[in-house]
């Protein structure tokens, strides 16, 4: 098999850690790995398979002097609008992991167990965004629904990890938690979230739009459309939750008028679709939980039901962890899948 020349662009962020440790986990095929980051981070070491690389700064030229084809970039939209394009210009692949290309109409947004066909197109702009991670754990539960009943709507409500905002956020939660068993909560700092997340739930990711609903909120109903090519209904709820790792979602699925739900084919449909796990025995307390998902590459769900009034609506609970499923893995699975498509 070819090996590639590999770059990620932030390299000492908590996503770009995880690269290293996906990379490694999937025997990715390599021949030389470049980590980048800003000028700043340059010259501190990451590990992977066990060495020690030196992490080299981010810059126009990089990507051509270390004849990258393929490269992550893992290190905000500000970054990515910047860079990515010398990184195509180098010959590269780009997969961003930013919310910078994902809805620009010629840059496939990909899941690849859901819309690899998508893949092809990378071809005319040299990049294949990465979805929300909110978003990648839902429409892996949602393809195998609307390919049994076909759906027509969405609603979701998200129990969102803190370290969905990175670093800072799980370091944030950590601090208010030791500042409250000091009995010292009050005098704790908040610099991730406008609010305290310790013993707290705060129902705003992102952003307010002119809707009222947030950006991260608007992400997910704009990003599904863009996967399933459909125009589902999708209405969503983000919240912040004390939780270090892996999100949740609360789940309600209205299929097509016709549609009499059978939870037994949902289930079976769940099961059988690749990465993707049912946990579902209420009477003996099984359900995905964060502390399951977590450190795995597979999307949960359980507390499958059908909805008490209406023959068409099912209700689920889906937990993923958003670190590797929603952000390093599902990047990593685009990379396999783009190599084995030949392109």
């Amino acid at each position: 098999m070819r090996k590639f020349n590999v770059a990620v662009v932030g390299a000492t962020g908590a996503v770009g850690e995880e690269l290293f440790r996906v990379l490694k986990d999937y025997n990715f095929p390599i021949n030389n790995l470049v980590p980048l980051a800003s000028a700043r981070s340059a010259g501190s070491k990451v590990e992977y398979d066990g060495k020690e690389i030196t992490v080299l700064e981010l810059t126009e030229t990089c990507f051509e002097e270390n004849e990258v084809d393929i490269a992550f970039f893992s290190a905000g939209g500000s970054v990515s609008e910047k860079f990515a394009k010398f990184a195509v210009e180098a010959g590269a692949v780009v997969i961003d992991n930013t919310s910078h290309f994902r809805m620009e109409p010629n840059v496939p947004l990909v899941v690849p167990e859901v819309n690899p066909e998508d893949i092809a197109n990378w071809k005319e702009t040299g990049i294949i965004a990465n979805p929300n991670c909110s978003t990648i754990q839902m429409v892996l539960a949602l393809k195998p629904l609307d390919d049994l009943y076909g759906i027509k709507r969405v609603d979701v409500s998200t129990y969102q990890a803190v370290s969905g905002a990175g670093k800072t956020g799980m370091e944030e939660l950590v601090k208010q938690m030791q500042a409250f068993f000091a009995f010292q909560l009050d005098d704790a700092e908040k610099n991730a979230f406008a609010h305290q997340i310790a013993l707290n739930v705060i129902p705003q990711i992102d952003v307010a739009q002119p809707n009222g609903f947030t950006k991260e909120e608007m992400k997910m109903v704009k990003e599904t459309q863009k996967i399933l090519h459909k125009d589902v209904q999708v209405a969503a709820t983000c919240v912040r939750v004390p939780v270090l790792r892996s999100h949740s979602e609360s789940i309600t699925v209205t299929f097509e008028d016709d549609v009499d739900v059978d939870v037994a084919e949902i289930k079976d449909a769940l099961e059988k679709f690749e990465n993707v796990e049912v946990i579902d025995d209420l009477e003996n307390n099984a359900y995905p939980m964060p502390i399951i998902s977590t450190d795995t590459d597979i999307t949960y769900c359980g507390r499958i039901r059908k909805d008490v009034y209406a023959h068409n609506v099912v209700h689920f609970f889906n937990v993923a962890d958003q670190v590797r499923v929603g952000a390093a893995t599902n990047s990593v699975r685009i990379a396999l899948k783009w190599i084995e498509l030949g392109e």
